[in-house]
């Protein structure tokens, strides 16, 4: 049983905490505090703590990633217990399925109001310029990758927040062991990208360990999903294979047929969030992961897909991807997360085709049986 005397403790040193730039206060000062006033705080203090539900910020919550982690999460902990935010105006869908608020991750303050005001416990930092869009604008990816990164870490530092960052295939570059990729290697990738998120590996470990900060990150391979169109990315192909073969009946691959990446199911992928965001913290050996699901070049999906829509007719014009595709770890070796949290993926190759092929006939009003439809 916490005794009065020891919640009051409790309040000053969370004081102390959450406003590092103040004096600490004085016995003098704190003799004076209202007990009824502190009385309240602790009852709000102990009824948050004994929801055991945390209150969680999702940065650049609007890319594929973040939508749907966001209705996982919210199904699990509670609607209200989850704030998506971004900087662009959201659809309706979003403003209709829970709280949603405008942030800038370059706007420290706005940031910092807004986990103060939200009472945030958990803040998963989605927020960055991918590899294309990085290399059109080194200075902004820049600003957005690396000092957004900087503003997350010291809120998470100074409200002692659990902050998940994720990484990528693309942390790696071609000095790196392809087949497999281990969790501790050499890490020389060539886009801003990469290089932005090799340094949020290394400054969430340099946190954890300077300053104790629950710093979480996992690398991801290609992540494939029916919800939204395929955007071009260098492992795009695997997604776009699949609504080719729906609509046209005709695939054009820019990578040789041979390529082997590692790839994932979105669903796959947002479970193991929320798996490695629920482990305890002294139970992690790493604090960056590899996490694997499989690994297939272009013909074996090809092949799979095949079973589905017999008549697909696929070229192979490999261009500047290749080469970033070449630099990349041909499949990931993920035996410390097996280890240590017990991840395990449910989609293989097979099951992978299936429900992609089942989501997007819905989508696109086809028929679906196994090697009878031609469409």
């Amino acid at each position: 049983m916490i005794t009065k005397y020891q919640s009051f403790q409790q309040l000053f040193k969370r004081l102390a905490t959450f406003h590092p730039g103040r004096r600490l206060l004085s016995a003098r000062y704190q003799s004076s505090i209202n007990v009824e006033n502190l009385h309240a705080e602790q009852v709000h203090m102990e009824q948050h703590d004994l929801a055991e539900k945390p209150r969680i910020l999702v940065t650049g919550s609007l890319g594929q990633l973040g939508t749907g982690l966001a209705r996982v999460l919210r199904e699990k902990y509670g609607t209200e217990n989850l704030i998506m935010t971004d900087i662009i105006r959201p659809p309706k869908e979003v403003i209709e399925s829970g709280p949603y608020r405008y942030a800038d991750i370059l706007d420290f303050k706005n940031l910092q109001e807004l986990v103060v005001n939200c009472r945030i416990d958990w803040l998963i930092h989605f927020s960055a310029l991918l590899s294309a869009i990085g290399e059109a604008n080194i200075p902004l990816a820049m600003r957005v990758n690396i000092e957004g990164l900087h503003n997350v870490l010291e809120l998470s530092r100074q409200y002692d927040l659990k902050l998940f960052v994720p990484s990528t295939i693309g942390a790696f570059g071609k000095t790196s062991p392809r087949n497999p990729t281990p969790d501790l290697t050499i890490q020389r990738p060539r886009t801003i990208y990469g290089v932005s998120k090799v340094h949020a590996e290394l400054m969430g470990e340099y946190y954890h360990h300077r300053f104790g900060l629950d710093f979480r990150s996992l690398r991801f391979p290609g992540i494939i999903s029916a919800d939204t169109p395929p955007g071009g990315g260098t492992t795009d192909y695997a997604c776009q294979v699949f609504w080719d073969a729906l609509t046209t009946g005709r695939h054009e691959c820019y990578l040789r047929p041979d390529t082997r990446l590692p790839m994932m199911y979105i669903d796959d992928c947002l479970r193991s969030v929320v798996e490695f965001m629920e482990v305890p913290d002294e139970q992690l050996k790493l604090r960056t992961y590899n996490i694997h699901a499989m690994s297939f070049t272009p013909e074996e999906i090809v092949e799979e897909v095949r079973k589905y829509v017999p008549h697909l007719e696929v070229k192979y014009k490999p261009d500047s991807r290749q080469e970033i595709a070449d630099s990349w770890p041909m499949v990931f070796d993920d035996a410390n997360a097996r280890r240590d949290w017990n991840w395990n993926h449910e989609y293989d190759l097979s099951g992978l085709v299936k429900v992609m092929i089942e989501h997007l006939a819905k989508r696109f009003d086809k028929p679906l049986s196994m090697k009878q439809h031609h469409y």
